[in-house]
C-alpha cells in the first residue's frame, strides 16, 4: 500500500498517517521498557542501573542507523512526490549499501572498543562485570536494527506506515515474553534480558525485509535503467549524514550527562534508568508526529504544494502542544506510580529522585514537541543543517549547564534535570525566529531541474 500525502484533508490526512508511526514506536519502547521493568524487579537496583546506562549507548549507536534511514527516507518522500520512479529506486540503491557499510563498521568499533566504552561511561566497579555481559550480547542485535529502520523509513516514505506497526506489535510482544521467560523463569541475569531483545529486533528486521521484497519487488529489482550511481550516493549521504549527525548529536549528549549521573551513584543511576523511559515514552508521540509531519512536509514539498505546507505546520503545532501539555499533567500527577512500575516500593530513595526528575522535566514536553516539529520541518525543506544546529544548541547548552550547576553544592544532581528544559527552549527560540525570517526561501521548493537544494 501507497498513500500519496500530496492530497485530502490536512490534519486528516496527517493524523492517519502520524498515528500509526506513534503507536508503532511506542511499542519500540517496550524493547527497552519490559528490559527495565523486568530486570528492575526480578534482578534489583544494581542490575537496572547497568541496564539503564547501556540502553543510553545503545540509544546512540541506534541514532546513528535511525538518523541514515530517516535522511534516506526524507530523499525517498521527495522523490515519490516528484513522481521520479527511476530516482527513487537508485535512492534506494544507494541508501541501502551505504547503511550496510556504516552497520558492518559499527559492529567493529562497539566490539573492539567495549572496555572501553565501559570506562568512558564511568561506570562503577561493582557494576563493570554486570554492564558488560549485557553490552556484549545487545551489540549482536545492530544488524536487526538496520533492517527494520532501513525499511520502516522506505516503507513510511510511501505513505505506508501501518507494515511497520504491525512487525513492531508482533515482536514487541515476543521481546516481553521472551524477557519473563530468560529473566524470570531460566534465570539467565541480563544477558537473558539482552537476549529477548536482539532476537525481537531481528523478527522485526527481518520480517519487514521479507514483506517489503514481495509486495514492493518493482522498488527493489534492479532494472536495466537502475543503477548504482555515485550522484545518489552523494544525494543520499547529503541528508542522511546530516540527519545522522543531528540524531548522533542528540544522544552524544544525553551519553555525556549519562556519565555525569554515574558520578552520583547507584541511586541516582537507577533512578535516572526508570525516570528516563517514562520520560522517553511520553514525549514519544510528539518525536514521531514530528517525523510523520516531516513526511508530509518532503512529499507536499517534492510537489511543491507550499499552501498545504504552511496549512500543515498551523495544524501540526497546534496539535503538537494540545497533547503534550496533555502528557505533562499526567506525568506530574503520576510520577510516583510510575516509578514503581519499575521499582520496588522499598526502593523509597530511588523513586524520589525519580519524581523529582520528572517533576522538573515532565512540565516541559510541550517544548520538545516544538523541537520535533522544526527538527522534522527542516529536514523535509532541504536545510538538515539547520536541525543539527538546533540540536547543538539544544544538547550543548544541556550539557554544559548540567556539569555547570551540578558542581554548584545546593543543586547537585537537580541542576542536571533543569539543564533539560532550559536547552529545549533556547533551541525553539532559535529554530522559529530563523523560520520567520527565512520562511519564503525555505518554502519556495526544490529546483526546476529537479535537484533538491539540502545542505552540503
Amino acid at each position: 500500500m501507497k498513500t500519496d500525502l500530496t492530497h485530502g484533508p490536512v490534519m486528516k490526512t496527517m493524523l492517519r498517517f502520524a498515528v500509526p508511526m506513534i503507536l508503532g514506536n511506542l511499542l519500540q519502547q517496550c524493547y527497552n521498557i519490559a528490559d527495565t521493568l523486568i530486570v528492575g524487579q526480578f534482578l534489583g537496583a544494581g542490575a537496572l542501573a547497568a541496564v539503564g546506562s547501556a540502553f543510553s549507548l545503545m540509544t546512540f549507536l541506534t541514532s546513528i542507523l535511525l538518523g541514515l534511514a530517516m535522511g534516506s527516507g526524507t530523499v525517498f518522500s521527495i522523490r515519490f512526490g516528484q513522481k521520479d520512479h527511476i530516482g527513487l529506486k537508485e535512492g534506494i540503491l544507494a541508501s541501502f549499501t551505504l547503511l550496510g557499510i556504516v552497520t558492518i563498521i559499527l559492529n567493529i568499533v562497539v566490539f573492539v572498543g567495549i572496555d572501553w566504552i565501559i570506562w568512558i561511561l564511568r561506570t562503577p566497579a561493582d557494576l563493570v562485570v554486570m554492564m558488560r555481559e549485557y553490552l556484549i550480547v545487545i551489540f549482536a542485535g545492530l544488524v536487526g536494527i538496520f533492517l527494520y529502520n532501513f525499511f520502516a523509513s522506505l516503507l513510511r516514505s510511501l505513505g505506508n506506515s501501518v507494515v511497520p506497526l504491525l512487525f513492531l506489535a508482533v515482536s514487541a510482544i515476543l521481546n516481553i515474553v521472551l524477557d519473563l521467560w530468560f529473566v524470570a523463569g531460566l534465570n539467565r541475569g541480563v544477558s537473558g534480558a539482552a537476549e529477548a531483545t536482539v532476537i525481537s529486533q531481528y523478527v522485526s528486521g527481518i520480517g519487514i525485509a521479507i514483506y517489503t521484497w514481495i509486495k514492493f519487488p518493482e522498488l527493489l529489482r534492479k532494472d536495466k535503467e537502475v543503477h548504482f550511481r555515485m550522484s545518489r550516493v552523494k544525494e543520499i549521504t547529503s541528508y542522511s549524514a546530516l540527519t545522522c549527525l543531528q540524531q548522533s548529536i542528540m544522544n552524544l549528549g544525553i551519553l555525556a550527562v549519562q556519565g555525569l549521573v554515574n558520578s552520583f551513584g547507584t541511586t541516582v543511576m537507577a533512578a535516572f534508568a526508570a525516570a528516563v523511559k517514562i520520560d522517553a515514552f511520553a514525549y514519544l508521540p510528539v518525536q514521531d508526529f514530528g517525523n510523520a509531519f516531516s513526511i508530509f512536509t518532503a512529499q507536499n514539498y517534492g510537489a511543491k504544494q507550499t499552501k498545504r505546507i504552511q496549512k500543515g505546520i498551523r495544524i501540526a503545532v497546534l496539535t503538537s502542544m494540545v497533547f503534550s501539555l496533555f502528557v505533562s499533567i499526567c506525568v506530574f500527577i503520576f510520577a510516583k506510580p510510575l516509578m514503581t512500575l519499575f521499582i520496588d516500593a522499598e526502593q523509597t530513595a530511588v523513586i524520589a529522585e525519580g519524581v523529582r526528575y520528572l517533576h522538573i522535566e515532565g512540565a516541559f514536553y510541550f517544548l520538545i514537541g516544538a523541537l520535533f516539529l522544526l527538527y522534522g520541518l527542516y529536514r523535509a525543506l532541504g536545510k538538515p543543517g539547520m536541525s543539527v544546529v538546533l540540536t547543538i544548541v539544544s544538547l550543548g547548552i544541556r550539557v554544559a549547564l548540567a556539569y555547570a550547576l551540578s558542581a554548584i553544592p545546593v543543586l547537585g544532581v537537580v541542576g542536571i534535570w533543569w539543564s533539560v528544559p532550559i536547552g529545549w527552549f533556547l533551541a525553539d527560540a532559535f529554530g522559529i525566529i530563523y523560520y520567520f525570517v527565512k520562511r519564503k526561501i525555505l518554502l519556495k521548493g526544490s529546483g526546476e531541474d529537479g535537484s533538491l537544494a539540502a545542505d552540503q
